[in-house]
């Protein structure tokens, strides 16, 4: 099994409802199980600015899943929930759920980059990480800890 962790955001619509529903059809995939959910956040939108807030979250899962089937089940569960992907970068969506990091591995392929790109940039998504685990190094940049304290700089 590879500890992986999930970012997921949503805000359009019931959000908190539809990151629970999140949750519950990750947790009934053959080769998931979902070990740990930070608690709900209100996070301002980040890139296109003017859109509502977002309510964003991170969850522990423990898999046998390789990281492309991964990913495979977050882009349906996404499907299932009503996300449709029509190319608008950073707008606002029913559910948003990012592969952030797999084990201690680093993927860079078409349509699959791990650590999540912008992962160290992004308060919504550390926070939520830390609080799942204070002491995770995330792959090719470092400890939680001190990703966290640049921002503050």
């Amino acid at each position: 099994m590879t500890r992986a962790y999930v970012g997921l955001g949503a805000n359009l619509g019931p959000r908190a409802g539809t990151l629970r529903r999140a949750l519950d059809l990750l947790a009934v995939e053959d080769g998931v199980e979902v070990a740990a959910v930070s608690r709900f956040r209100e996070t301002d939108p980040v890139g296109v600015v003017e859109q509502p807030r977002f309510l964003n979250a991170a969850a522990a899962l423990d898999t046998s899943l390789p990281p492309r089937e991964l990913l495979d089940v977050l882009l349906r569960i996404e499907r299932t929930l009503g996300r449709i992907r029509d190319g608008t970068r950073w707008g606002p969506r029913v559910v948003d759920l990012d592969l952030l990091v797999y084990g201690d591995r680093r993927i860079d392929e078409a349509g699959l980059h791990v650590p999540h790109p912008r992962l160290h940039e992004r308060r919504f998504v550390l926070e939520p990480l830390a609080e799942l685990d204070p002491e995770l190094e995330i792959p090719g940049h470092g400890p939680i800890s001190e990703l966290l304290a640049r921002l503050d700089d």
